[in-house]
C-alpha cells in the first residue's frame, strides 16, 4: 500500500513527521530516502518530537547511529551514507536496534538493503521546483520480502 502526502513548507514536513512519531509502535523500522537538502532532517526532527524527545536531533553522518532514549521509547536514528561495508553495522549492534523495543529511522537505507528487516516502511521525500521551492512529495510504502 502506498500513501502520498504533499507538504508546502518545512513546518508541514515537520508536522507530518511528528504525526508519524506520535503513532509509531516499538519495533517499527522506517527507511528515509531523499536527496541532500530535501528535508530528511526536518522530517526526522518532527518524528522525534512526536516521540516526546526534546533534545536537538541532527543527522548522525559521522557516527552512523544516534540514540535518543528520553521519549516514550528509544529512537535509533541511522545515517549509513558513509558506511563502507555491512560489517560496520554489525560492529555497532544494529540488530539490537532493528529488533528491539524502540523505533528505527535509517537514512540512505538502500546502502544496507541486505540487512533490512523483513518488513519495514519506506518514506521517500522528493522536491518538485515547478510546484514551489518548499513543496515536498512524501511517499510512504510498506515493504516486505
Amino acid at each position: 500500500m502506498e500513501q502520498i502526502i504533499e507538504t508546502y513548507s518545512a513546518q508541514e514536513t515537520f508536522d507530518f513527521g511528528k504525526k508519524i512519531g506520535e503513532s509509531v509502535q516499538p519495533g517499527q523500522v522506517y527507511t528515509l530516502i531523499g536527496d541532500l537538502g530535501v528535508g530528511k532532517t526536518v522530517f526526522t526532527q518532527g518524528l522525534a518530537e512526536g516521540l516526546g524527545i526534546t533534545e536537538p536531533v541532527n543527522s548522525p553522518t559521522f557516527t552512523i547511529v544516534q540514540i535518543y532514549e528520553e521519549g516514550r521509547m528509544p529512537f535509533y536514528h541511522f545515517d549509513v551514507y558513509r558506511i563502507g561495508d555491512v560489517e560496520e553495522m554489525e560492529e555497532i549492534g544494529y540488530e539490537d536496534c532493528f529488533y528491539g523495543e524502540g523505533v528505527c529511522l535509517i537514512e540512505w537505507a538502500n546502502l544496507i538493503e541486505e540487512i533490512l528487516p523483513e518488513n519495514y516502511t519506506q518514506i521517500t521525500i522528493e522536491k518538485n521546483p515547478e510546484k514551489g521551492f518548499d513543496y515536498r512529495k512524501i511517499t510512504i510504502e510498506e515493504c516486505g520480502r
